[in-house]
C-alpha cells in the first residue's frame, strides 16, 4: 500500500506530518485536509510543484517529505449583521455605485502583494486592457521554460488574468505567479520558513513593462495615421527628454544635446522636498562627474532634462528606498511628500513642447472662465439646480492628432496610487488605490476590495508608520467642450474613439467604461 507522510502549507499554517495513501481517491485526501482546517473539498486547490491535484486521479507525484500547498478559505458560519442591511431603494447614488461595482480583488499567495496592487495600477489603464484583449498571441505549445518566461507567454497570462477578473470577485493568480518566477528568479526567493521574500512593487512594476513593450504593438487609430512607436508601452506610457549636457568648468567647451526616453519620472526626496512638483524638478537639474575633453580630465558637468514628448500616462516613482550597507536593507524614507489630484506638467517641458500645448490649454482657461461666469450668476441657486442645468459636452481627443497616445495639454488627473506600509522594500505591505469615477475610489488590498473617497487618497502622502505613496498614475484630464455647437461635435466625433456626448458632470474618460 503506497502511504506516504507530506507537509501541507495553509495560508500561515503548516501541517508537517499527514498521512497520504495514493490507492485511494484523491477526495479522500480532500476530507483529511477538511477535517484539519474546516476547508470543504470543493472550495479546496492542492498544488505541488505547480502542478494541481484533481478530484479523481493522482496526477501528481507524491514522495515522503514533499510539501504540498493548500489554498481556499473556510466557509464561516453566517452571523447576524451588526448593522441593519440595506436594500437598494434605499441607498443614494454614491452606495449604489460602491455596492454594484466592486471590481475583483486578487488572493496574495505569500507576501504577493507587491504584484497584486501592481497589476491593479495597471489594469486602471482603459487603453491597456483593450490591447491586451486584442492580443491574439497564443502559447506555443511547449512546456520548456524559456517559453513559459517569455514576454509573449507573459502578456498572454496578463491578458487572461484580466478576463477572470472580468468575471469573477476574486481571483488567485497562481498561473501569472508561476511564470512571473520563471521569468525573473529574483522574485521567487524564499525565507527561511519556505515562504515567498516581500519584493518591490517598482521593480515588479518595470519588468513587467518591458515584458509588454516587446509584445504589444502600438494602437494604430485612423488609418491615416502615422504609427511613430514601436510598442504600445512606448506609445501610450512613454515620454522624451531633450538632455543637454554643459560643463561648468570650462565655458568655451560647447555644450552637447540627445534625447532620452522614459517610462515613469523620478520625484527625488531630500530634506527641502515638501511637494511631488519639486521633487521631479530636482531630478531634472543634477550634476554629474564625467570626462572632458576639452580639460582632458575629470571634470563636474550639469544635466538638464526637459519634457519634449508627454505620454497620455505618466507615471511617477517616489525615490523612497534608500540602500543602508550595515543593516543590508533598503530603508524607507518617511517623509510627508503631498501629491496633487491634478497635476500640470507644463513647467517641466521644453519651449517647443510648450507652444503646441497652448491651444488646448487656452481651451480648458475658457471652460474654467465660463463655469466661474455661471455659478456666479446662478449664486442665488441651489446646487442641485446648477447641475440640472449644466450643458451637455462633448469630450475632446487628448492626444496631438500626429501621435497617437500623448498628451496635448499637459494637464493629468490621478488615477491610480500604489503605496507601501513597513519601514524597508524587503517588508511591510503594498495596496492599490484606483479612481472609479468622480471622487469614488476603489482601495485593493489583495482580496479585500473596499470602497473610498479622494480623502482617504489625499492621505497616502506619508509622514508616519500609515500606507505612503510609492508609484503614481496620472491620466489625460479630458477637455469638455458644449455640444451645441454642430460643427464643433462634428470635428470631436471622428478621431480615437475616445469622444462622446455626456453630462459634464459625470464624465471621468480614463477611469470608466
Amino acid at each position: 500500500m503506497p502511504c506516504y507522510t507530506v507537509k501541507v502549507k495553509w495560508g500561515k499554517e503548516s501541517f508537517p506530518n499527514v498521512e497520504v495513501n495514493t490507492d485511494e481517491e484523491p477526495m479522500l485526501f480532500k476530507a483529511q485536509l477538511y477535517a484539519l482546517t474546516g476547508v470543504q473539498p470543493e472550495r479546496q486547490k492542492i498544488l505541488c510543484k505547480g502542478i494541481s491535484l484533481k478530484d479523481d486521479e493522482w496526477n501528481m507525484s507524491i514522495k515522503n517529505g514533499a510539501t504540498l500547498l493548500l489554498l481556499g478559505t473556510r466557509e464561516e458560519v453566517p452571523q447576524e449583521p451588526v448593522e441593519k442591511p440595506k436594500f437598494i431603494e434605499d441607498m443614494n447614488e454614491s452606495e449604489l455605485a460602491s455596492a454594484l461595482e466592486l471590481p475583483a480583488g486578487l488572493t496574495n499567495l505569500g507576501n504577493t502583494c507587491y504584484m497584486n496592487a501592481t497589476l491593479q495600477c495597471l489594469k486602471s489603464v482603459r487603453e491597456l486592457r483593450n490591447a491586451l484583449k486584442d492580443f491574439k498571441e497564443t502559447s506555443g505549445g511547449s512546456s520548456g521554460l524559456a517559453d513559459l518566461a517569455s514576454p509573449g507567454a507573459i502578456t498572454l497570462s496578463m491578458r487572461n488574468l484580466f478576463d477572470d477578473m472580468e468575471r469573477s470577485d476574486t481571483v488567485t493568480p497562481v498561473l501569472f505567479l508561476q511564470r512571473m518566477h520563471i521569468a525573473f528568479p529574483n522574485f521567487a526567493q524564499t525565507g527561511e520558513n519556505g515562504t515567498y521574500r516581500q519584493q518591490d512593487a517598482n521593480e515588479c512594476w518595470s519588468e513587467l513593462l518591458k515584458m509588454l513593450q516587446q509584445k504589444l504593438p502600438p494602437s494604430k487609430g485612423d488609418c491615416d495615421q502615422v504609427v511613430k512607436h514601436n510598442s504600445f508601452i512606448d506609445q501610450w506610457f512613454g515620454g522624451t527628454f531633450d538632455v543637454e549636457m554643459k560643463c561648468t568648468e570650462a565655458d568655451d567647451e560647447p555644450a552637447s544635446k540627445s534625447k532620452e526616453n522614459f517610462l515613469q519620472l523620478s520625484c527625488f526626496i531630500s530634506t527641502e522636498v515638501k511637494y511631488m512638483h519639486s521633487g521631479i524638478r530636482l531630478r531634472l537639474k543634477e550634476q554629474l562627474t564625467k570626462r572632458s575633453p576639452t580639460l582632458e580630465r575629470d571634470a563636474v558637468y550639469t544635466k538638464t532634462s526637459l519634457i519634449s514628448r508627454l505620454p497620455a500616462y505618466l507615471t511617477v516613482q517616489f525615490v523612497r528606498f534608500q540602500y543602508k550597507g550595515k543593516e543590508g536593507i533598503n530603508a524607507k524614507v518617511l517623509k510627508d511628500i503631498k501629491f496633487p489630484m491634478e497635476f500640470d506638467a507644463f513647467e517641466l517641458c521644453t519651449p517647443e513642447l510648450q507652444a503646441k500645448l497652448s491651444p488646448v490649454r487656452a481651451k480648458f482657461k475658457d471652460i474654467e472662465d465660463a463655469e466661474l461666469e455661471r455659478n456666479l450668476k446662478g449664486k442665488n441657486k441651489s446646487k442641485a439646480d446648477l447641475e440640472k442645468e449644466k450643458p451637455k459636452t462633448i469630450a475632446q481627443p487628448y492626444c496631438f492628432e500626429d501621435d497617437l497616445g500623448s498628451n496635448n495639454s499637459g494637464y493629468y488627473t490621478l488615477q491610480a496610487v500604489l503605496t507601501h506600509q513597513g519601514r524597508s522594500s524587503s517588508s511591510g505591505h503594498y495596496v492599490g488605490w484606483v479612481r472609479q469615477k468622480g471622487d469614488q475610489w476603489i482601495k485593493f488590498d489583495d482580496d479585500y476590495v473596499s470602497p473610498v473617497d479622494t480623502d482617504a487618497i489625499l492621505k497616502l502622502s506619508g509622514g508616519g508608520d500609515w500606507h505612503c505613496a510609492y508609484v503614481l498614475v496620472y491620466g489625460p484630464k479630458i477637455l469638455e467642450l458644449p455640444a451645441d455647437d454642430e460643427k464643433t461635435a462634428t470635428d470631436a466625433a471622428g478621431g480615437d474613439g475616445t469622444t462622446t456626448t455626456t453630462d459634464t458632470a459625470s464624465s471621468e474618460k480614463m477611469t470608466v467604461d
